[in-house]
């Protein structure tokens, strides 16, 4: 069951990630270079250098979760920024690209 949201917190592995590792070399990504708890309850996120494929790493109850997403054609963008919110990861995995937002003001009369 895809148990994440927006409470959690999400970080992006600069690097490109061996898509061959699993939970333990992750964990160990996420300890060496990182510099934080694997099984503190956020979010990690890794990339390969293609940028085809996507893994994110979760600590549940109980233990680790690892999703993963292979495209089939494209790549996912990559946000300049470590921590990600919630609306930047979901749109990086559906493949949504912002190029330029703006917000515009309301005034009431």
């Amino acid at each position: 069951m895809f148990s994440l949201n927006s409470s959690h917190q999400y970080f992006l592995y600069q690097g490109h990630c061996d898509m061959r590792k699993s939970f333990d070399g992750l964990c160990g990504l996420v300890n060496s270079e990182l510099k934080r708890e694997a099984s503190g309850g956020e979010v990690f996120v890794f990339l390969n250098r293609s940028r085809t494929h996507i893994k994110l790493l979760h600590w549940e109850h109980g233990g680790f979760v690892l999703y993963y997403k292979r495209l089939e054609q494209g790549t996912f963008a990559t946000p300049k920024k470590e921590q990600l919110s919630w609306t930047d990861l979901v749109l990086m995995i559906e493949g949504i690209q912002v190029q330029k937002s703006r917000q515009l003001r309301r005034y009431q009369v």
